[in-house]
């Protein structure tokens, strides 16, 4: 495979940690509004209801799950980084090249390793909320921690597919991502 396809292969596969990203973001703003109600109904009317409270629950563990791949997809995880910042982007991606490979991929694989019997038992119980009048569906929101094992996955294998491509193909590179710029440009209506 030559480095343009692996290029195009790498932007088509963060396409689905953008949209899945984008589409998350959306439940911090239904989070918020359904908080304002819950407190708005209980000391207003003395109203509440607990599949309502568990429901911000449920979005706040999806955007924080879900979010993952996102945010490492802008580099917007906490990084502790005397030396990294001071250092050329080649070396930086050559920290990050081996960094996915042997620190991400392995604790994404370790979380999904881990939580398939606990996500499997959830599924085979057909968890509800313990809580009289909750949320039913607790399985599928466990379901959400392999959906972010998988994601996260997805996010890592286009990053190191990126990193291959700079550290051993820098003109393929560097054209890719002015063409992928003009084409940010262009629909956002900047040219």
């Amino acid at each position: 495979m030559n480095s343009v396809k692996i290029t195009q292969l790498a932007s088509r596969l963060e396409k689905i940690s953008v949209f899945s990203g984008q589409a998350v973001s959306w439940l911090a703003l239904l989070m918020v509004l359904t908080t304002f109600s819950i407190v708005v109904l209980r000391y207003g009317f003395g109203l509440g209801w607990i599949a309502m409270q568990e429901s911000v629950i449920y979005m706040y563990a999806l955007v924080f799950l879900i979010g993952i791949p996102y945010t490492l997809k802008h580099d917007g995880h906490v990084r502790v980084d005397i030396f990294y910042c001071n250092i050329s982007p080649r070396k930086k991606a050559w920290v990050n090249l081996l960094g996915t490979i042997f620190l991400l991929f392995p604790m994404a694989f370790f979380i999904a390793w881990i939580s398939w019997d606990y996500v499997a038992t959830s599924w085979a119980l057909k968890e509800q909320s313990g809580e009289a009048g909750g949320l039913p569906g607790v399985y599928l929101l466990k379901s959400s921690i392999l959906i972010m094992t998988l994601l996260l996955f997805i996010q890592g294998l286009s990053q190191l597919l990126s990193y291959i491509v700079f550290l051993f193909h820098p003109a393929a590179y560097d054209k890719e991502k002015t063409q992928n710029n003009t084409k940010d440009n262009m629909s956002s209506g900047a040219l």
